[in-house]
């Protein structure tokens, strides 16, 4: 593992972050984005109390308390598009939060649903939040394909731009104008590419049966309320019904425009500052997590130097897809995960 991985932090880690970061930060220019309100493209998902928006209807500050949690949902389904929201996370001790940023159709899909993932996982005070990213299709649940990394700043000092596009083609996840994770349709993935009409969802939670440390870190309530904030959202794709078997010739056009987009395109800059982050702040790939994938998924490229760099990160823990969250968490402590040797989320 490299020097990154192993380490315990304090204030001056974020100054070594920013000094490794330069090249990330420099990669790109911003996108053109047109941004829109609350009210224009979201409706209060759960925790309506929870959920406090400003008089402009700009922003959105979903937060957890010791008796609910909060989120919001898209008012329509798209199928492809582009999803984006400036994010700001809870500060100080975030231990057991996530918070998450995603789209989804399990409510309609029930047994094959799809699903997008960007995932927030708090830690204990005076170190940093981690995330992750992830995919299903077609109900592929059993299969979760995370990949686990850090970050170049400390999330909740600022604003930060975190985005998904999804087109037919590819998938692409950023931190501001930086991709960090591309996924590209292939024939081994076959149904397990998301395909279907998806609704774009935000919500904070508490994940304390494993979000830090594989549930060793519980939520803190003396700490409470934990306070995310959204603002200029971001709903760029072809609004659908998720029961047609066709798209509309306006989707087509939608679709058309989308992969046309700047965001669509990795440049040679963007690629390499991709590359780097993926070396220096990834620690974990399901593609070289052995203990659950003695033979990696169809679709990994396995290259060598990196799997020798996380022949010891297949030991983590994960909450799995957003669907059925609510009886799994009536079933704390019941996931059965291997002994922990190694555990890089401390």
């Amino acid at each position: 593992m490299d020097c990154l991985c192993c380490w315990s932090l304090s204030k001056p880690f974020y100054l070594l972050l920013f000094l490794f970061s330069f090249p990330l930060m420099i990669a790109s220019a911003a996108f053109n984005l047109s941004t829109i309100s609350f009210d224009e493209g979201y409706s209060p998902l759960f925790g309506d109390g929870n959920l406090v928006r400003s008089p402009n209807g700009r922003t959105a500050r979903p937060l957890l308390d010791r008796f609910t949690g909060a989120g919001f949902i898209s008012s329509k389904m798209y199928k492809y598009g582009f999803f984006s929201a400036n994010i700001k996370l809870p500060g100080d001790y975030t231990a057991g939060l996530c918070v998450a940023f995603y789209t989804s159709n399990g409510d309609v899909f029930e047994k094959t649903h799809d699903e997008l993932d960007f995932e927030f996982l708090g830690n204990t005070e005076g170190k940093p939040w981690r995330f992750q990213t992830n995919l299903y299709g077609n109900g592929s649940t059993s299969r979760g394909r995370e990949e686990r990394y850090r970050l170049w700043f400390d999330p909740s000092k600022q604003f930060h731009r975190y985005s998904i596009l999804w087109t037919a083609k590819n998938i692409i996840f950023y931190i501001d104008d930086v991709p960090i994770r591309e996924v590209i349709r292939s024939e081994e993935m076959g149904g397990e590419y998301p395909s279907k009409p998806m609704s774009l969802y935000a919500t904070i939670w508490d994940a304390s049966n494993w979000a830090t440390s594989g549930g060793k870190y519980k939520v803190n309530y003396k700490y409470a309320p934990f306070v995310s904030e959204f603002k200029d959202f971001v709903l760029e794709g072809c609004p659908s019904d998720p029961i047609e078997e066709f798209p509309s010739v306006e989707c087509y056009e939608s679709y058309s425009r989308l992969e046309s987009a700047d965001y669509a395109t990795i440049t040679r800059r963007q690629r390499s500052a991709m590359r780097k982050f993926r070396q220096r702040y990834m620690y974990y790939s399901y593609c070289y997590d052995s203990l659950r994938y003695p033979v990696p998924p169809p679709e990994c490229v396995v290259i060598p130097s990196e799997k020798d760099r996380f022949r010891n990160t297949g030991r983590l823990r994960f909450g799995g897809s957003h669907q059925g969250r609510k009886r799994r968490s009536r079933r704390r402590g019941r996931v059965q995960v291997s002994s922990i040797e190694y555990d890089p989320d401390v």
